[in-house]
Parts: C-alpha cells; structure tokens; sequence
C-alpha cells in the first residue's frame, strides 16, 4: 500500500513537473501578445466596477499649479474664488481671511470688506440643478525622500477636490464646472485688488510652503488721464489707442498676433512718462509689473517672470537706457575686442579692485528681443509692454521697431496749455483769466525756456493756506523760476546741465 502512494505521488509530481515546464515555455511564447496585461486589464476593470457598487463617487482635482510649477492654474484660482461665496463658506468651521476691494479710494464698505474661503482639510457641500457636491481643500505633503534643506522638501501642493455622484457625471462636468469657472471670473472681478509687482523673490507658509517670483503692494497711484498735463489732441489719441487694444480680441485672432502691445514713452527728466503708465493703467484698471532687469541674472530668469504674469497687466521697464547692456547699438570688432579684453582683466585674480563674488546679469539684447517679440511673448495676452527712456537715440533699433513698440510716444516739456491745465488743477479754474498779465509774462518765457511739466507744477503748488485763496504768489514763483533760468543760460562762464534739471534754454542764434 505505501509502495503504491509513493509510486503516485511520484507520478504526479512528474505530471505537475511536466505540465509546469509546458505552461512556462507557452507563457514565454506568447507574452508578445501581452496576455499578462490583458489579465491584468479585465481584472482591474471588474475591480473598479465592484469599487463602483460599493462607492459610486467620482471626483475631479483642481491643482494649482499647471506643467509640474511652471505656471499657476487659472482653473484653480476660479475655484478658489467661486469658494469665497456663501455657497463656499456656509458651515465651515475654519476660514481664511483675505482684504478684499479694489482700491484704498473705494466706499468705506469696501475698506472694511474681507474675503473670506475655507481652510485647508474643510469639505462644503454645494447643490446645483438638484444634484449635490462636494468641494475640500487639501495638499499634497512634501516628498520624504528629498533633501531636507531644499525646496522640494518644504513645498506642499495645494489643490481642491470635486466629488459627486456617478449619476450626476454630465450634469457636473458638462454644465457645472463652467458655471464654477464663469462665477469664480465674476468672484475675481469684483474682489480684484489691482496690484504693482517688482521681482524679488518671496517665500513663506500659506497652508504650505510657497515661492513665488514677484512681490506685490496694492496699486493705488491717482493719476488719471483727467489728472494729465499734456497736449488734449496727444491726450485723445492714446485713449483712442487703448480703446482700440482693449477691445481688439476678435481683431488680434483673426490676423494672427499675439493680443500684445508696446509702447514707447521717451523724452527729457519729469515730463511724465511714469505717470502716463499710471493713467493708463487706472484707465485700462490692468495691474502693473515693474520689471528691474538689472536684478535679472540670465534670459531663462527673465522668461520665468514672463509666464508668472497675467493678463490684463503692463510690464513695465523704466529707464531702459540705463538698464543692463541690452540697449546699446551694435557694437564693431573693434569695440568687441576691447571689451574682451576688460573682461581679461577682470578675471585677474590679482587685480586689486576685484569684488570677489560679484556676479553680472547676463540677459542679452537677444533675450530681450525674444521676450518682447518672440514664441514665449504669445503666453498670456492683453497685455502692454511700456519702455520709458530719456535718450531714445541710444536704443538699439532692432528693440524699438514696429511690431515690439508700436506706439511712440513723445512727453515734451511744458507748453502754455499743459500750463493752464496745471495751474487750473492746483490753483482754481479761474486763476488764468484772473491773473492774465502774470500768465501772459509765463506764456512768453515757456517759448524761451524749456522747463518740464514737473517743476512748472512744483511752483504752483501752494506752499501756505492763504496761496488757496490768493494764487497770485505761486505764479510769481513760476515766473521766477523761469526768469532766473533764462538769465542763468545767459550769462557767460561755465554752464550747469539745466536738463538734468528739467530746463533747457532754447537758442534763436543761427
């Protein structure tokens, strides 16, 4: 009996050996039809189809930053907007506080107003057309395995959840996430506080980790257009110009250009080229980004602060003349091979004045150009790039061409009506045809004397209380001015540069 177990464990185990051997080489022989996948395929789907009977919620995750963190997610932001409303804050336990309003100038309703949305972890339920939802805030906690010090270690990503019911799919994704996105817009709209940014880096904790490339501070400048000391025909013009831009979606899409443009501010010391930026962003209501490009180390830096902006916005770069070697015309052999040889010097490490850590920008005019005008300058749109200079003759023509500024705009020194513009705007209405002798003596100077529109408005301005009443002594203190400038010009001898002062004397001699 035992002989006989052994001998048939012995051939089955024979059997098993064999029938394993067969299984082995068929597998092997036809893994290139992927049957491994193709179990692995149905197994997973009647998985999620048990998952689907035991817990028949979907859900839809809205991140905040899109293509890894190279850009922020306007869907996000239009979540988190269309969460600031009651629907997004009733029953919350724990909220987040935020200043709402526009401007410091609005109603004292709005000063006081705040924006209120729910804390990270907080789940709110929501109804739409009947059917119910549910959003939560939540993050994804750093990685473990990065180096405690880095950033990666330190930064959460945030994003909100959507869940609902499988019954419910086309009602939420077809219908309800673009009421979401159009509600959140209006959201944004009416809490929106127009900003003015500069790149410096930030970072800080805000329910994790976060850096971004640009600081802000409300944008709050009173210049308007209204408020402008120029030449109303000039002055129409450009308003004309920016309603055109402003209303030029359909027109810019069908020709094929970016929804971009560019304006060129040029002309003496205070004439008004930074307050023209300010009126035509008070006018457009865009926010305004101050680009420092000496503070910009390469091009790859200067196209990360190019996507992190966003429309409806002016990139400003003041004084572009003075800002890096990117301006300059094009330089000859000559001058190339001078300045590499500074740059040989420079690298002596036994030159005494050597700053040891000193690191130069290297944006080039090429980077410049290609920011300006180039396939990245298509990111985003309706959105004015604005150069202001005191010596447009430096500029490189290539940077100035049609196409990257399109308009040029000249901001001339003070002229008789930019005169009575400003002496009615600081005075009264009045005071020209009431102190018309006095005005007619600063008529006569201003064809003589050039002084910007700046220090004409310095002089009128009222030094005491009783200069409200009596304009009289502000226009003896322009008078003057002008006076003593056109004698200082006269008079032999060594002359000081009056333009940087904002004055220049014309000169009738041939």
């Amino acid at each position: 009996m035992d002989d006989n177990v052994l001998s048939w464990f012995g051939q089955a185990s024979v059997v098993v050996s064999v029938l394993a051997v067969c299984w082995t080489m068929i597998w092997q022989n036809l893994q290139h039809i992927h049957l491994q996948q193709f179990f692995a395929r149905n197994f997973n789907r009647r998985a999620r189809r048990l998952a689907a009977v035991v817990d028949p919620y979907l859900s839809v995750t809205f991140e905040e930053y899109e293509g890894g963190r190279i850009k922020s997610s306007e869907a996000f932001d239009e979540v988190k907007s269309y969460l600031t409303t009651a629907t997004g804050t009733r029953g919350v336990r724990h909220l987040r506080a935020e200043c709402g309003g526009s401007s410091r100038r609005d109603a004292a309703a709005d000063k006081d107003k705040l924006v209120l949305s729910m804390a990270k972890g907080e789940e709110v339920a929501d109804v739409f057309e009947g059917a119910t939802v549910w959003w939560s805030a939540a993050a994804v906690a750093p990685r473990q395995d990065a180096v405690p010090w880095s950033r990666a270690a330190r930064a959460e990503r945030r994003f909100f959840r959507l869940d609902f019911h499988e019954k419910d799919r086309d009602l939420v994704l077809g219908e309800y996430l673009t009421h979401v996105r159009r509600k959140g817009r209006e959201v944004m709209a009416k809490n929106r506080q127009r900003r003015l940014y500069t790149n410096i880096s930030r970072e800080g904790f805000d329910d994790g980790f976060y850096r971004d490339v640009w600081t802000h501070v409300p944008f709050d400048h009173p210049k308007t257009f209204d408020k402008l000391a120029m030449d109303p025909a000039k002055k129409k013009d450009i308003i004309a110009d920016l309603d055109m831009f402003r209303n030029g979606k359909e027109y810019h899409e069908r020709v094929g250009k970016p929804w971009k443009r560019g304006y060129l501010l040029h002309g003496p010391p205070g004439t008004g080229k930074s307050t023209m930026v300010a009126a035509m962003a008070n006018y457009l209501k865009y926010d305004v980004y101050d680009f420092e490009l000496t503070s910009v180390k390469t091009n790859t830096e200067l196209r990360k602060l190019l996507i992190e902006t966003k429309s409806k916005s002016i990139m400003v770069f003041e004084d572009i003349d003075c800002s890096l070697d990117v301006t300059s015309k094009r330089k000859t052999a000559k001058e190339e091979e001078e300045e590499e040889a500074d740059k040989e010097k420079d690298d002596d490490p036994l030159r005494p004045d050597k700053k040891a850590g000193t690191k130069r920008s290297s944006v080039t005019l090429s980077g410049l150009l290609n920011f300006i005008d180039g396939l990245w300058s298509a990111c985003g749109e309706e959105r004015l790039i604005v150069f202001t200079t005191n010596h447009v003759g430096k500029l490189d023509p290539a940077l100035i061409r049609t196409g990257r500024m399109d308009k040029k705009i000249e901001m001339s020194y003070c002229d008789f009506e930019s005169f009575k513009f400003l002496a009615r705007m600081h005075l009264s209405d009045g005071v020209v045809e009431a102190h018309r002798d006095k005005c007619d003596r600063v008529r006569a100077l201003l064809e003589e004397v050039n002084m910007a529109p700046v220090d004409v408005g310095e002089h009128l301005t009222p030094k005491c209380p009783d200069e409200f009443e009596d304009p009289g002594p502000c226009l003896d203190r322009l008078v003057a001015a002008l006076e003593k400038a056109k004698e200082e010009a006269t008079r032999p001898g060594p002359q000081v540069d009056q333009q940087q002062q904002g004055i220049v004397v014309e000169d009738d001699k041939e």
